[in-house]
């Protein structure tokens, strides 16, 4: 492939672009579902004609639009929490961007080079290339699947898709959908009424599934409280701090002895296990047995024989058991290619974690008299790994840390995230946050109870036990990844007898 970087920002490079970034109004928190699918649509006819380096050339800048605006929230904790500034904080954010928008690039390129003609192209290889690089995207390098577009649709009629086929399904329905359309606006009657007739039935079918219930009450309403702290990491882990803001959580925990299960966010012990296990862990725990209440907390844990550290969640019930996080974030948790990347990262006084991977099996921990789905601030953004607990959980538990990207779209995204994966699993989420958004979803993904950012909260709710596996559950994202690479099949093949 031979790429010519010459005049990318003709008109339609700008149309490109500014299509990419407009699709970020059908995210929260705009939630305007159809701007996405103006966007493809658009995006879509640009690429109709296009040669693969120019279909690569407008998928790039599609994808710079996109992230460069949605995902813009990523240089905040660098600047805030690092000594390089404002400008290292955009260098490393605009470097995230610039590799990620790769993918829309080779989304155009590939749906373009396997097919002719713009019946195939639009219909078949444009959604079929699209899926699959969202796909990747989320996988690829640990992955990174902020913003694949079927998130947009969470309160769309193609809402109904996730239960059957997960989030890179409903984009893939969402984009199937935008090549329908920018078909039937170049074809001739009969063929206008045969693609708004097919567009009709895949949005009222989407609409249908919403109201088919994949799961079913295991058991009887229990009562929930999520203690929101609204502690920054500036102050959580100055030495002073670590005792008011124990107290503070126990304190909002002691008021709310009557609920069965009270979750505390990521990191909510500013100290690790080991060094509260007797002053805090150990007597909070004979407190809960006593009053019948179950206990989640999120404390750091240490083997210190092997020198390993971990982010974790730490449960209080029965016994005391842990979850620790298994999906680190690259450069925030973990250290890639450290030979590399340290030194550099030591000249720019950027502070890393080094902390290492949970070998636990499966993220499931007793809470409540049920099995729970656990995942610590950006794993709940794997829906593949939420399904490794299922159909056993009974209901789903994140606990996040968004306080890094301050008062940004990021929170506003993350809740959206939780509220799909509560779809797709026909699952209530239950979402503690130090600083917002903290919120109750019930298996609809539909927000039952939120606090608000940055406010010191407890948000207490009612969670109904769910039993039984939805579509995806049982199949994850294998069906749609078939589906497209059948797609990009068809369109090849059919390409050929295209002129």
């Amino acid at each position: 492939m031979r790429v010519r970087f010459g005049n990318w920002l003709s008109g339609d490079g700008l149309l490109a672009l500014g299509a990419g970034a407009a699709a970020v109004l059908g995210f929260a928190p705009f939630s305007l579902a159809f701007v996405p699918l103006l966007s493809l649509i658009l995006l879509f006819h640009l690429w109709r004609d296009a040669t693969p380096a120019t279909a690569f050339r407008l998928g790039y800048l599609f994808g710079l639009g996109l992230l460069g605006v949605g995902v813009s929230w990523v240089r905040l904790s660098i600047e805030q929490f690092t000594e390089g500034g404002a400008v290292l904080a955009w260098l490393i954010a605009g470097a995230l961007v610039a590799f990620m928008a790769l993918f829309y690039a080779l989304a155009g390129w590939i749906g373009v080079r396997v097919s002719r003609g713009p019946g195939p192209r639009l219909l078949l290889a444009f959604p079929g290339a699209w899926l699959l690089a969202e796909w990747v995207r989320s996988w690829f390098l640990t992955g990174f699947p902020w913003l694949s577009m079927g998130y947009s649709q969470v309160d769309s009629p193609l809402a109904g898709y996730a239960p059957v086929i997960g989030v890179l399904g409903v984009g893939g329905v969402l984009a199937l959908s935008a090549g329908v359309t920018a078909w039937m606006l170049r074809c001739d009657r009969p063929g206008r009424l045969v693609a708004l007739a097919s567009l009709l039935a895949l949005w009222i079918s989407g609409q249908g599934l919403r109201w088919v219930d994949w799961t079913r009450p295991v058991g009887e309403p229990f009562r929930v409280s999520l203690v929101q702290g609204n502690v920054t990491p500036d102050l959580k882990w100055s030495p002073g701090q670590r005792r008011p803001t124990i107290d503070l959580y126990l304190k909002a925990t002691r008021a709310h002895w009557d609920s069965r299960l009270v979750i505390w966010p990521e990191t909510a012990v500013p100290a690790f296990a080991y060094q509260v296990q007797t002053s805090l862990i150990d007597p909070l725990w004979r407190e809960a047995r006593g009053q019948g209440t179950d206990l989640l907390l999120g404390i750091p844990m240490a083997d210190r024989k092997i020198g390993h550290y971990y982010n974790a969640m730490l449960a209080l019930g029965r016994e005391q058991l842990s979850y620790r996080k298994r999906h680190l974030v690259p450069f925030g948790e973990f250290t890639p290619l450290p030979m590399l990347v340290k030194p550099i990262a030591e000249a720019l006084a950027i502070p890393m974690s080094d902390f290492s991977t949970g070998d636990t099996a499966r993220p499931l921990l007793p809470l409540a008299g049920y099995s729970a789905a656990i995942s610590i601030c950006y794993e709940d953004a794997f829906g593949e790994e939420t399904r490794e607990a299922l159909p056993e959980a009974a209901f789903l538990v994140n606990a996040s840390n968004d306080a890094w990207f301050g008062d940004s779209l990021a929170p506003h995204q993350h809740l959206e995230i939780a509220r799909m994966r509560a779809l797709e699993t026909g699952r209530y989420m239950l979402r503690a946050t130090n600083t917002g958004i903290t919120a109750l979803v019930d298996d609809k993904g539909r927000v039952l109870e939120r606090a608000p950012l940055f406010e010191r909260a407890v948000l207490t709710g009612q969670v109904v036990p769910m039993a039984g596996s939805t579509p995806y559950v049982r199949l994850g994202s294998l069906a749609g990844v078939l589906v497209a690479l059948g797609a990009l099949i068809a369109a090849f093949r059919l390409g050929r007898n295209e002129p």
